[in-house]
């Protein structure tokens, strides 16, 4: 019973991954097999078709949610938060200058010898 699960399992996958040519194909052997008329040749690719873009999405979907999930618990940071950290060090680096400015400016003006005076009014 298991090994007959798996091999469904595994067929699905399998068609999940083929091409749409390889696909035509299966369906084009099936229908030989079972003398299906040219109709129900038909409606079988379409369903194969339409069963093999379900199982892709399937696929793509769960893979997308493992990759996700592993990166959470790795603690992988999102676009968003470097984004984020990205705003507040150019805020941070911002301050750090008009600070740096403000302390560098006089609070006096400098005669000839370069000893400071306070400017007058």
């Amino acid at each position: 019973m298991l090994d007959e699960l798996k091999k469904t399992i595994d067929k699905g996958l399998e068609f999940a991954t083929m091409t749409r040519d390889k696909i035509a194909q299966a369906a084009k052997d099936i229908a030989k097999e079972n003398k299906l008329n040219k109709e129900e040749a038909k409606k079988l690719l379409d369903h194969l078709l339409k069963k093999s873009d379900e199982a892709r999405k399937n696929v793509e979907a769960d893979f997308l949610q493992l990759v996700q999930t592993t990166l959470e618990k790795m603690k992988v940071p999102t676009q968003k938060e470097i984004k984020l950290l990205e705003g507040r060090i150019k805020k941070l680096e911002s301050f750090h200058k008009t600070a740096a400015k403000a302390k560098a400016a006089p609070k006096g003006t400098t005669n000839a010898k370069g000893t400071s005076r306070k400017a007058t009014p």
